[in-house]
């Protein structure tokens, strides 16, 4: 077995194990990922995880939810690891087809996405090619994962007016664009200074009033800020809630230097909360949760953190 870490058996296991073991890894392919590009890298990604597992399948997407069904079947299977090739809503549909069971692959992903912020909150390259170079001697670190309803997701929760209009973006657009596409629609947004009357309750009390935008993520990166909640580990086991109570482009451009330095909790007009539970609701309006970049479910939801859900492959630190 050539693990770097094999923190995902407990020791019985490992004695079971033991002898005629063969280790499985399955890679999972979004070919229209990554500008298309997702194919090209899929030979040298099979070739490294064939260095470090004695089988490598691989399954290739057709349509949405192939990645959840192909991750469920291999946990079922009794796979070690399933692999994902694409951008966050492919790493979201697998990690929907893992979280569900008891007995879970190790999970890991080659980002080709357009924001990629998972990646970007565990070190992982967003250089395809150094991504999957990073997983022949990658370690296993434990992952939150969070639930809304009966989805799961790896990420972020947003929801205002600013979330429905990011939803708006077509596939095209994202791809086209990238980032660029969810600003622009984010700025249409913001000229249009709406607010919604929220309710939420977290574990510490609740909140009532008018707001702009709530958002809860698991890691410190939210639209490929990395600084937007600096305090955030993907192990911690809660969510980081902002509310933002008034979001106009004036409030904007005050928000923004203290974005930068990682401060925004302490902004004029936001709220901040740590909690391992949260109920959102907003009054009079049929408002959905963008859940990791698309839509979610409507109005109100209950979500959850499940503590180090999975075990993720992440870039081994040499030792100085």
């Amino acid at each position: 077995m050539v693990f770097s870490d094999i923190s995902m058996y407990n020791e019985n296991e490992l004695c079971e194990k033991e002898g005629n073991f063969m280790t499985k890894a399955l890679l999972i392919i979004n070919p229209s990922s990554g500008k298309e590009k997702a194919e090209g890298y899929a030979a040298k990604a099979k070739k490294t995880l064939l260095k470090r597992f004695d089988r490598v399948e691989e399954k290739h997407t057709e349509k949405g939810g192939d990645a959840t069904e192909f991750a469920s079947d291999a946990a079922l299977e009794g796979f070690d690891a399933v692999i994902a090739m694409g951008g966050d809503g492919t790493l979201n549909e697998v990690i929907n087809g893992l979280a569900r069971h008891e007995t879970r692959p190790a999970f890991g992903f080659i980002p080709l996405g357009t924001v990629n912020d998972l990646a970007r909150s565990t070190g992982i390259p967003l250089k395809p090619k150094k991504a999957i170079d990073m997983l022949e001697t990658a370690v296993l670190k434990p992952m939150d994962v969070g639930k809304i309803g009966d989805q799961y997701f790896m990420n972020v929760l947003a929801v205002g007016m600013i979330a429905q209009a990011v939803d708006q973006v077509s596939v095209e657009k994202k791809t086209k664009f990238g980032p660029v596409a969810y600003f622009v629609e984010g700025l249409k947004a913001f000229n249009r200074h709406e607010l919604l009357d929220f309710k939420l309750v977290y574990d510490e009390g609740k909140f009532e009033g008018e707001a702009a935008l709530v958002v809860a993520g698991l890691t410190n990166s939210v639209g490929g800020m990395e600084n937007w909640a600096p305090e955030a580990e993907i192990d911690d086991g809660l969510l980081h809630v902002f509310v933002l109570t008034k979001l106009g482009l004036f409030d904007a451009a005050n928000m923004l230097p203290q974005l930068v330095r990682g401060t925004l909790k302490n902004s004029d007009g936001v709220l901040y909360y740590k909690t391992q539970h949260l109920e959102i609701d907003v009054s009079g309006e049929d408002i959905s949760v963008n859940v990791d970049g698309d839509k979610g479910p409507t109005m109100p939801v209950n979500i959850d953190v499940f503590p180090s859900h999975l075990n993720l492959f992440v870039p081994h630190k040499k030792k100085n």
